[in-house]
């Protein structure tokens, strides 16, 4: 299922000359979707109910956290449900519905891509402020204005479709500077946090002093944070490298190939998302007991105890 551009031009990926022949192939696209979106869905329902339950976690950084594993959640049930309904219109040739469901599943992704993207920016930009504001940070990063945050995250992608839906040249371009300027400002936030950190070590080295308590507990939520990032990029950058490539062969050429490629760069999109709760249960200690909690509870109320 694609996430690239997919609610321009949905009859392009819903036409019987584009996957005439190709019904093996779409079965094993849907199964490939199908599994890393059903680990989504469990995995980051489980992270969900582990964060409900730890109150240890920092406040705004918990509820960042929820809207990633949100967002990743959504994508990984969107996908179930309308990856089973794209490739049965498929395979039974009703065209007209599989552009609806094609177009219905392009605006749900794009959004919860959007927000996923958002999102792991806005974690970067949290743990810079926790490093340059220091005693301050309480008092300016609140719960209130993290909410608000994260409501902006939710709903900015949906401009980003309008932006699809109304404009022509400018629709390409808003989406790219979007992803490039999220990334750049995500990159800048941990480049300005190892300068500081580093420059902060040298000081500890000259003085002969302990690293503070406070300083190693920032620096390992720091690298929590990076891990989740670096994750989204490595799946992120195949997909970068094809579409541009693989999209406009689609749509004017209906190429088979580049379909396929199309396909493959999206699935991995949807593998980062089935990815990050294993990362926050091996990098985060506290959701790491609240989630074995949580399925021992599970495992006893199976038994009847």
């Amino acid at each position: 299922m694609m996430v690239f551009h997919p609610v321009l031009h949905p009859e392009a990926f819903c036409s019987k000359e584009l996957t005439t022949n190709l019904h093996y192939q779409l079965m094993c696209v849907a199964v490939v979707n199908i599994i890393p979106a059903l680990i989504a869905v469990v995995g980051n329902a489980l992270i969900l109910i582990a964060l409900h339950k730890e109150s240890s976690l920092h406040q705004p950084s918990k509820i960042l956290l929820c809207s990633l594993a949100s967002s990743d959640l959504s994508l990984g049930f969107s996908t179930l449900v309308f990856a089973t309904c794209w490739l049965s219109t498929v395979l039974q040739q009703k065209w007209q519905s599989c552009q609806y469901v094609y177009l219905a599943y392009g605006i749900t992704a794009v959004t919860l891509f959007g927000v996923s993207l958002f999102t792991t920016t806005a974690i970067s930009v949290d743990r810079l402020l926790a490093l340059l504001l220091g005693l301050r940070y309480r008092l300016t990063v609140t719960v209130k204005r993290v909410y608000a945050t994260v409501v902006v995250v939710w709903l900015f992608p949906i401009l980003g479709i309008a932006v699809e839906f109304y404009t022509k040249d400018e629709r390409r371009i808003f989406a790219s500077s979007c992803i490039m300027l999220s990334l750049i400002l995500a990159m800048c936030c941990y480049l300005q946090i190892y300068l500081k950190l580093r420059d902060g070590q040298i000081q500890v080295r000259q003085t002969n002093l302990s690293t503070p308590m406070s300083l190693a507990r920032y620096r390992k939520t720091v690298h929590n944070a990076l891990w989740v990032q670096l994750a989204f990029v490595v799946f992120f950058v195949p997909f970068c490298v094809i579409a541009p490539f693989a999209y406009p062969a689609v749509v004017e050429e209906k190429s088979v190939a580049f379909f396929l490629a199309l396909v493959s760069a999206s699935t991995l999109l949807l593998c980062n998302s089935s990815l990050n709760p294993f990362l926050y249960c091996w990098k985060i200690k506290q959701v790491r007991r609240a989630v074995k909690n949580t399925l021992s509870q599970f495992s006893c109320s199976l038994n009847g105890n």
